[in-house]
């Protein structure tokens, strides 16, 4: 075996992961190639095609449809053109790149996988120490890069909306200035920079939406204040003011959940309370107190957790002493020390720890289960249970079976898992089939929004916002629940503002139409004005439409500008800058013609 060919059977495994179980995927990849009289470690590279394009692709047929097999086999055998192009390295080596991989993720400390990730780094160092073959170890690690960086780009994704909507909450609160102003320009510009360097700054988003929070409130009672008494205007005004409380408190609740997943994942009960929260906000939007008080609840909550699982893995640690410590123990009591150190819950190493614990008590001399052996099979129904949250409806049908095989292997007992690889395949299969039809509304949202595009307004501005979005999602390769949720929730929006452009769009041909193939010539005669009087810039608009005019750096805060009136019952505008005067009328037909000279 060429160390070119090693270990190039873990390629599928990673890249089919998300369709077949990587525990079935293994075993035909160990059948096909006994059959060709190999090994998985030994085969070659035109082995390993053949056993793609046969008996894999055979396999995903039983889950998928055969367009999407074939799909996601050629996109593995373009990989494996590619990685065969440069040598693997060896393990000593791999390991060098493991810790320089690493500290990528060095700044997500709170992360699970990243303590998990310095507990195999350790110990494969120690292993290595000792002479000891560390290739478990560093395929682990690797396998935690990948979770992490799709932990990454998911949050990328997030992260990239935020700060798209934070721009353009800014452009409206940016007349106000003040500090409060400049602290948002300068949080916005931080995210930014991040953001192009690849890097998550949760603190600083949230900071920079609780900012923009009080300034487009600030905005709108000003808005009132200059009503005067308008009492069309004020219920408008108020109206918008809720709809900043209800969103702000989804954002408070959804941080909150961010912050806190491992305790809620732990304490079903709170999380009923996190759901009886956000169906009331809806109705009475929560306060910033209030939030924040259950929070606080939260934490008091999470320090008596903390204190009790620290106190269970010491009694583990002691119960474990006295028997041969493998590889996967020592990962899993560094990993959860480093955890609860860093005040982050490790109810998954615990898990497994008592996995081992329960194993070697029931048969101390290792006739029935050893405590590795039963670490392994603990951390695998972990897997199988942590692949189930991902995947619709899988979680809730797993849920006895997982809860009879946690008993047994407790009691020492082996187990077959295929039965439960084997719901969670076809949960698979289910999904890959949604995130095709995901992908397929997608593009045609993008492609459709790019027919529109040419419009000015609201509506158009938020599709642009949201067809970015889409893009970066449709790039994501296989998602969590949560980046499932946000690109279903990203479409759905985006349709309906989708239908409103699509709406707006034709009521501009027609207006054209109206007014004949030059709209601004036909618009003449409904104000009444003689192409000879037009200033040098004029803009027709209708609503949040653009229908003429020079479209600059002025347009977009103008039909935001247009649109604010209209909000307000406004008709007339008369404005100043340094430069030029400002005059906007609107007609008895809606359109508005708007006017900048120089002063």
């Amino acid at each position: 075996m060429s160390a070119m060919t090693a270990g190039l059977h873990q390629l599928p495994v990673k890249m089919l992961g998300d369709l077949i179980s990587p525990r079935a995927l293994e075993r035909i990849l160990q059948d096909a190639a006994a059959e060709r009289g190999t090994t998985p470690d030994r085969m070659d590279v035109g082995t390993l095609e053949s056993i793609l394009k046969r008996e894999v692709f055979k396999r995903l047929q039983l889950s998928v449809p055969a367009p999407l097999a074939k799909r996601r086999v050629s996109e593995v055998l373009d990989e494996l053109s590619q990685v065969t192009q440069e040598r693997l390295p060896a393990n000593d080596a791999a390991l060098d790149e493991l810790e320089e991989q690493a500290r990528r993720f060095a700044l997500y400390f709170d992360w699970p996988e990243t303590q998990r990730l310095r507990g195999v780094l350790g110990v494969a160092r120690q292993e290595q120490e000792g002479g000891q073959d560390t290739a478990a170890l560093v395929q682990e690690g690797q396998d935690l890069i990948a979770q992490m960086d799709r932990r990454l780009q998911e949050g990328l994704v997030v992260q990239a909306q935020d700060l798209a909507e934070l721009r353009a909450a800014f452009t409206r609160v940016q007349g106000l200035g003040g500090r409060e102003v400049r602290r948002l320009d300068t949080l916005i510009t931080q995210i930014d920079e991040a953001q192009t360097q690849s890097t998550l700054l949760p603190g600083e988003v949230d900071r920079a939406r609780t900012l923009t929070y009080n300034l487009r409130k600030q905005l709108e009672s000003s808005v009132v204040e200059g009503l005067g008494g308008d009492r069309a205007g004020d219920a408008q005004a108020q109206a918008r003011v809720l709809e900043l409380e209800r969103e702000h408190a989804r954002q408070a609740l959804d941080t909150a959940e961010r912050e806190f997943a491992p305790l809620l994942l732990l304490r079903p009960d709170l999380h009923g309370q996190l759901e009886t929260l956000r169906e009331e906000s809806e109705q009475h939007p929560l306060t910033a107190q209030a939030v924040e008080g259950w929070c606080e609840t939260l934490r008091a909550v999470l320090a008596g957790v903390l204190s009790e699982q620290r106190a269970e893995l010491a009694a583990l640690e002691r119960d474990l002493a006295s028997h041969p410590a493998g590889a996967g123990v020592r990962v899993s009591l560094d990993a959860a020390h480093l955890l609860l150190d860093g005040g982050t819950l490790a109810s998954d190493e615990l898990r497994a720890l008592s996995t081992a614990r329960g194993a070697l008590q029931a048969s101390p001399d290792g006739a029935a289960l050893s405590g590795e052996a039963g670490l392994n099979a603990g951390r695998e129904l972990l897997e199988i249970e942590r692949t189930a949250r991902d995947l619709p409806g899988a979680a809730a049908e797993l849920a006895p079976l997982l809860s009879g095989a946690q008993t047994a292997l407790s009691n020492g007992q082996a187990l077959d898992l295929d039965p439960l690889w084997a719901v969670l395949e076809r949960h698979m299969g289910v999904a890959a089939q949604e995130r095709e039809s995901f992908d397929a509304r997608a593009d045609r949202i993008v492609g459709e929004y790019d027919a529109v595009r040419g419009l000015a307004g609201e509506t158009i501005q938020r599709l642009g916002r949201l067809a970015d979005t889409l893009r970066a999602q449709r790039r994501l390769g296989p998602m969590s629940a949560a980046a499932r949720a946000r690109y279903a929730q990203t479409l759905g929006d985006a349709e309906t503002l989708l239908a409103e452009a699509q709406a707006e769009y034709r009521a501009a041909q027609e207006v054209t139409a109206t007014f004949g193939d030059d709209a601004l010539s036909g618009l003449l005669g409904v104000f009444e004005l003689d192409a000879a009087e037009l200033p040098a810039e004029v803009w027709t608009l209708q609503g949040c439409m653009l229908l003429s005019g020079p479209y600059d750096e002025s347009t977009v805060p103008l039909t935001n500008l247009i649109t604010l009136a209209e909000d307000m019952g406004v008709t007339e505008l008369t404005m100043h800058s340094a430069r030029h005067r400002w005059e906007a009328q609107q007609d008895a037909e809606g359109l508005w013609r708007v006017t900048r000279t120089q002063r």
